[in-house]
């Protein structure tokens, strides 16, 4: 605690230094999972809070800085049984993202976001000052503030995140749907069995989708193997899932797999769900197969992927949105999205519905629609592929997009590209006065605000130079390497190793 200590009073002080200067700043912690552009100003370093600070099996939380990687707050947690009620799936994602950010995963439909199995933060305030702050205690209107507000009302710097018992595998079942009506039905059904500790779905086609769900376990049959999808032979999960499905499933029409427990967590970590195809589109001469996905798979886990879409610029026209739709018109946003972008496949994930006032998406039946799952429940849907390749077309096309999902009472997650005019963008969130009140509170009002961090600079982006094909794409790869993050998943211990 000694060295985190100091490390906190070092961030502070530097932060205090901005604040009598009456400057911004921007926090570098090292990484990112959003795709946002980065833009060069004000920093403060937090990345040396790394590190789990210790894992208490009685109380079963773990204390945790916010550069903690889930990967890394796993195999600190696996070996007392213990393990996180939602962690997201890329292994990345760090715990200061997740509470600071909004993060729902396949087992968000029974516990909410990722900050919502936070107990306390410890906050450095824009000012300085160094307090710490829980969900109903003396600052609880901050800790629920700063929970999705993206680092305007101070910077996150130490988390201590409940736990709970962890199982050996995953008994994993994939249901087969022929029609994006009938997905959203059955990943409704599953979200109300009992014995489910995780759902979600995926979409290849209208016609083919496959819905997941998961219980935890610690039984497997004799005989059957564990499916595993970390190893460099190993499948991508989501091609597993298709073959498995493509030609339909006999008996009960449903196929059942045991997933060690962390390998089923951070089963979408190769390929990065499936947008790393998108590096074989690029470089089109390189065939996709399982031969090329075998030699090239260092660089094709998400830490990485996220490094050479940095570095070769080519975030500019990536759509990488999620979408929280109500239930009821989830269909007819696919509908709209297939046939305006044809981007498949879809991800869908149910989480818990959350009300303002909060910078987490939520849902808004539209007027004369009614659905009783919608008052407790939203489905996320995961909308990722190519945009238009010309900038105007770009900004105009997620503009469509971000339209269509409002009309349909939707909302989208804000660590993507987001174009909503300002007046637009607090009428969506109900005005800004709860968050006002806060950030004079907190003394955080010469921050920039969310819908600063978030809002692309359109004018911008139609400046920037776009990069040459396959300069780019080199420049990218060149600059994942250099990172070595490939490091990290060649030495990862939470890798099965075996009965």
């Amino acid at each position: 605690m000694e060295r985190h200590r100091l490390a906190v009073q070092k961030i502070s002080q530097t932060v205090a230094s901005f604040f009598a200067r009456g400057q911004p700043y921007r926090v570098n912690k090292g990484s990112t999972n959003s795709t946002r552009p980065r833009p060069n100003t004000n920093t403060v370093d937090i990345s040396p809070l790394r590190h789990v600070l210790s894992v208490d099996r009685e109380r079963r939380v773990a204390l945790v800085e916010p550069n903690v990687a889930m990967d890394a707050l796993v195999e600190a947690t696996l070996p007392h049984g213990l393990v996180p009620p939602v962690v997201m799936e890329f292994p990345g994602i760090t715990a200061g993202g997740g509470f600071a950010g909004t993060a729902g995963e396949s087992s968000s439909f029974r516990h909410g976001y990722f900050d919502e199995g936070v107990r306390r933060v410890e906050m450095v305030l824009a000012d300085g000052r160094v307090v710490e702050a829980d969900r109903e205690g003396e600052r609880g209107d901050l800790f629920r503030g700063a929970a999705g507000a993206v680092g305007t009302l101070g910077l996150t710097t130490l988390l201590e995140v409940g736990l709970m018992d962890a199982r050996r595998y995953v008994r994993a079942r994939y249901r087969r749907t022929g029609s994006v009506a009938e997905a959203v039905r059955v990943v409704e059904e599953e979200v109300g069995k009992e014995g489910n500790d995780y759902v979600d779905g995926i979409l290849y086609s209208k016609d083919h989708g496959v819905v997941i769900s998961g219980s935890l376990t610690d039984e497997k049959p004799e005989g059957v193997p564990a499916r595993t999808f970390s190893g460099a032979w190993d499948p991508w999960f989501y091609l597993h899932v298709e073959e498995r499905t493509k030609n339909g499933v006999e008996g009960d029409g449903v196929v059942e797999e045991y997933i060690p427990l962390a390998e089923y967590l951070f089963r979408y970590d190769r390929g990065g769900f499936w947008v790393g195809k998108a590096a074989f589109d690029y470089f089109w001469f390189t065939p996709f197969n399982k031969w090329t996905r075998w030699f090239l798979d260092d660089f094709l886990h998400t830490r990485m992927l996220y490094r050479a879409l940095h570095g070769s610029g080519e975030s500019a026209r990536m759509i990488v949105q999620d979408l929280a739709m109500p239930f009821a018109t989830a269909e007819k946003f696919v509908d709209c999205t297939a046939g305006e972008l044809g981007i498949w496949p879809l991800w869908l994930c149910p989480l818990k519905r959350r009300g303002p006032p909060t910078f987490h998406p939520f849902t808004t039946l539209p007027e004369g629609t009614k659905s009783e799952i919608d008052e407790r429940m939203m489905l996320n849907v995961g909308l990722w592929g190519w945009g238009p390749s010309k900038p105007e077309g770009f900004m105009r096309a997620n503009r469509a997009l971000e339209a269509k999902v409002r009309e349909l009472g939707g909302m989208k997650w804000l660590y993507a590209h987001t174009y909503y005019p300002e007046q637009e963008f607090w009428d969506m969130y109900g005005g800004r006065e709860w968050y006002d009140r806060l950030r004079e509170k907190y003394n955080a009002t010469g921050l920039p605000s969310v819908w600063d961090k978030v809002h692309v600079d359109e004018k911008a982006l139609l400046r920037k130079k776009r990069s040459i094909w396959p300069v780019g794409g080199a420049v990218g790869l060149w600059k994942s390497i250099q990172s070595q993050d490939y490091m990290i998943h060649r030495g990862a211990t939470w890798k099965w190793k075996g009965e």
